[in-house]
């Protein structure tokens, strides 16, 4: 049999690999989606709290800065275009104690830099938005909102495929070998040829590169970010998202609130070590990653520099007296009867050996042209509200070509 050929192969079907393959076939080239999974949006896609962020925290010229800025107008306009579920609802930002103040002010700095529109509000001001809250001043951030992102990237592959695209599900990539004009993707059930491929593999992105031949320089360490929902009582003290100012030492920006496109109210993630990579649960153990995991150098010195962060993750994430505790500062009135366990997520964090915490995406390319692989190192969130952006991003990198935003 002959073995299929496309343009470009993507390996992933979560909303990243589905916006790259989007916008490669938009411009007439050829495409196939990879999926290890039986299903699209598995993981970090389908497992997240669904905000559509504005793009207020990241560094000014960073990838994260542009493209979450872009992608938060786009993904609105998509889901109106494809009457996708959505609001436009903004978000508090709350500094409940005085040394927030700077790091607040910080944020405010970065969101007029980024061109995001934001208003520092006093007490009186924020309980105008949320009567509920409980803080000393907020910025108010009227473009961030709330959808669906796996229902965003189900119409992706149905786009995909309507356009002439492929997508092979339950097809895990064991390895990609370079060649001289393409590139070989061999699946569990046989090979695929692209003339070039992208890997949007998330919480496998290192494993796949090496299985192409890449030194990613960096590990995939996985985050469990558990989420409580609210009791009826306790959710009518939630109008929209309540958030607060994150620690400027990681990634991850802080215990929220949020009222969901469904209605109803959570509050999360926290960030404690998953113990597989897909680890959703305590009770999901890999040993074999969990080994590789703790021993690795980037890993060990992350543990030695904030063990004490660590440790109060982990405590919220056995206790509901803890996670209450960290809710109850910015919504005085939750109590720990309100609260019930609302599923997990796997945040795919890329570690330097060094033991930094990359904080934008990351990109490793090898070659370029005919026979070369893109690999997405670092796309944790912003990246679902910055999906549509970043396909485009990498089909610039890819060909040198670039299609207009949907």
């Amino acid at each position: 049999m002959t073995t299929p050929s496309f343009d470009v192969v993507v390996v992933g079907g979560g909303i990243v690999g589905l916006a790259t393959a989007h916008a490669v076939v938009r411009t007439g080239r050829s495409v196939a989606v990879v999926e290890r999974e039986p299903q699209l949006a598995r993981h970090q896609t389908g497992n997240n709290s669904n905000v559509i962020h504005s793009g207020l925290y990241y560094a000014p010229g960073g990838y994260k800065a542009r493209l979450a800025v872009a992608g938060c107008a786009e993904t609105v306009a998509f889901c109106r275009a494809h009457d996708l579920p959505h609001e436009v609802t903004g978000k508090l930002v709350v500094a409940t104690e005085p040394e927030e103040l700077p790091r607040m002010a910080e944020l405010k700095r970065r969101g007029d830099a980024n061109g995001v529109e934001n208003h520092e509000l006093d007490q009186a001001g924020m309980r105008e938005h949320e009567p509920h809250v409980r803080g000393i001043a907020a910025l108010y951030v009227p473009s961030t909102g709330i959808t669906d992102y796996r229902a965003i990237a189900e119409k992706l592959g149905e786009l995909v495929a309507k356009e002439g695209g492929e997508i092979h599900l339950g097809r895990p990539v064991h390895q990609i070998a370079r060649r001289a004009d393409d590139v070989v993707v061999r699946t569990a059930t046989g090979d695929l040829l692209g003339k070039q491929v992208v890997v949007c593999a998330g919480l496998r992105c290192d494993e796949v590169a090496k299985a192409a031949g890449a030194d990613p320089g960096v590990r995939i360490i996985p985050f469990r970010g558990e989420y409580s929902g609210f009791s009826d009582r306790a959710a009518g003290l939630v109008k929209g998202l309540i958030y607060p100012v994150p620690d400027p030492a990681f990634p991850f920006l802080g215990v929220h609130a949020t009222r969901g496109i469904d209605g109803h109210v959570h509050a999360g993630p926290n960030a404690v070590l998953a113990l597989a990579r897909e680890g959703y649960s305590w009770g999901v153990v890999k040993p074999k990653e969990l080994l590789q995991t703790i021993t690795y150098p980037g890993m060990v010195k992350v543990a030695k520099r904030h063990w004490k962060y660590g440790f109060g993750e982990m405590h919220r994430s056995l206790s509901r007296a803890a996670m209450v505790k960290q809710i109850q500062r910015l919504l005085p009135d939750v109590r720990a009867e309100d609260l019930h366990r609302a599923g997990a997520g796997v945040r795919a964090q890329a570690v330097k050996p060094d033991g930094t915490l990359v904080d934008d995406f990351l990109f490793v390319e090898q070659g370029k042209g005919a026979g070369s692989v893109l690999h997405v190192l670092n796309a944790p969130s912003p990246a679902a509200t910055a999906a549509l952006p970043i396909g485009r991003e990498i089909l610039e990198k890819l060909t040198g070509e670039t299609v207009a935003p949907l």
